[in-house]
């Protein structure tokens, strides 16, 4: 695999030439958006193909895999763009196999929201191990109010191998977490056990593979009050053949240049569940500080602390998949970003004739620019060497694997780059 960078002059064509891939390939494989115009420090993933089929009538994805004693799964991860349709056209070529040195099996977790396109799902689902479907929340009487029917969506990801996961939280409506909620969750043994039992029953009922617990407002405070109530929770889901993870926002410093996070003994969590989920959306919040989300510098420390504490097979890496635009000067507690998929922010680059630049440190790209009221912006994304540099730490780190928030957008070029270094968990 070879990251390419867009140099000035550079054109579709003459990479496209210049590594003897077609152009229609490398849009299709990098989800292109702009080929008439790329960007400079634009990033396009070179991988040559290992065997490649030319479709003949009759064929069936089903028999292609047969023929070449493959899975369809691994044609439809090799040829995303296939799960868009439902018939293959006589004469088209797909890649059968990657030039690639994979060895290593890892699973991989998504976050959804009920809401998700399904066209946009069932080209991700083959890549996922599980798919975390954000649909529940916890009441202070231990109720857990449904958002939306996910009975398709459960369904759906079962179809194609990935394991459905009841994520419950205690999200308001308005998307705040109630901090008041847990704490009587925490310290109400008569709420805990309702909640457990209600659990319990919609992860019957709805088919679900497993549980997956977001416990944001861990401190060191309340961690003890935490591990009780997963000792309970665990005893009695595992008890019936549930799988149990939780998701941790490691409490950070975002509202300055240099991110920091604080060291809080997770082990105590550790022992009672099957993964834990470090994520990283807590710094990405629209009004924190303009800077790279996720820098691979703060990801290093947190999984420096981490595996020190906690068996790395039980840790999976919160990846995010968005990029963000701040308008200049920023306002601490005023200035609030707009969120944007890694390709808007390619486009808006291309479009304003602007360099992407690249922060080695973070592993992530950014750029200026000026809107047309005149007001300076500043983009901080992630592209193909970003995802690259993420992924990689989960065979160098000997992780369980690696958490997508979220993975409501398709990003071809993540996939591209999961797909050329792992093989993916399924069931």
């Amino acid at each position: 695999m070879v990251i390419h960078v867009v140099q000035p002059g550079e054109t579709i064509f003459t990479i496209s030439e210049y590594y003897k891939i077609p152009v229609d390939r490398l849009i299709f494989e990098n989800g292109i958006i702009n080929p008439a115009n790329l960007a400079v420090g634009q990033t396009i993933v070179i991988v040559q193909p290992e065997t490649l089929y030319t479709v003949q009538s009759g064929d069936t994805l089903e028999s292609i895999a047969v023929q070449h004693g493959v899975t369809p799964m691994e044609i439809l991860r090799n040829n995303p763009y296939l799960s868009d349709r439902e018939i293959l056209y006589v004469g088209e070529s797909i890649v059968i196999s990657y030039q690639t040195n994979k060895t290593r099996t890892i699973a991989t977790s998504g976050y959804i929201f009920p809401y998700i396109d399904k066209s946009v799902l069932i080209k991700t689902l083959p890549f996922l191990s599980y798919l975390a479907i954000f649909n529940y929340r916890a009441t202070s009487e231990g109720e857990i109010i449904s958002r939306a029917d996910d009975t398709e969506l459960i369904q759906l990801a079962k179809t194609y191998g990935t394991a459905p996961m009841m994520f419950v939280s205690t999200i308001t409506e308005e998307g705040i977490v109630s901090r008041e909620v847990t704490n009587i969750i925490l310290n109400n043994p008569s709420v805990q056990n309702r909640l457990i039992y209600n659990a319990l029953q919609i992860l019957k009922e709805k088919g679900f593979y497993g549980i997956n617990i977001y416990a944001e407002t861990i401190t060191n405070e309340n961690i003890n009050s935490f591990a009780e109530f997963l000792k309970k929770a665990a005893s009695i889901l595992h008890s019936e053949g549930f799988r149990v993870v939780i998701t941790i926002t490691p409490i950070t410093n975002i509202d300055t240049p240099n991110v920091s996070i604080v060291n809080i003994d997770y082990s105590k969590l550790a022992e009672f569940v099957d993964g834990i989920m470090f994520s990283s959306y807590e710094w990405a919040r629209t009004y924190s500080y303009p800077n790279a989300i996720h820098p691979i510098n703060v990801i290093r420390e947190l999984l420096n602390y981490a595996v020190s504490i906690i068996p790395p097979e039980k840790i999976f890496l919160g990846i995010t998949t968005l990029g963000y635009d701040w308008t200049l000067p920023y306002v601490p507690g005023a200035t609030e970003a707009v969120v944007i998929s890694n390709n808007s922010a390619v486009q808006l680059a291309a479009d304003n004739g602007i360099p992407i630049q690249f922060n080695e440190a973070a592993q992530s790209p950014y750029f200026y620019y000026t809107d047309i009221d005149g007001i300076l912006h500043v983009v901080w994304f992630k592209d193909a060497r970003s995802f690259d540099a993420r992924a990689g730490l989960a065979e160098e780190y000997n992780l369980q694997g690696l958490s997508f928030w979220n993975v409501m957008k398709f990003d071809t070029q993540l996939w591209l780059i999961i797909n050329t270094q792992y093989y993916i968990q399924k069931f």
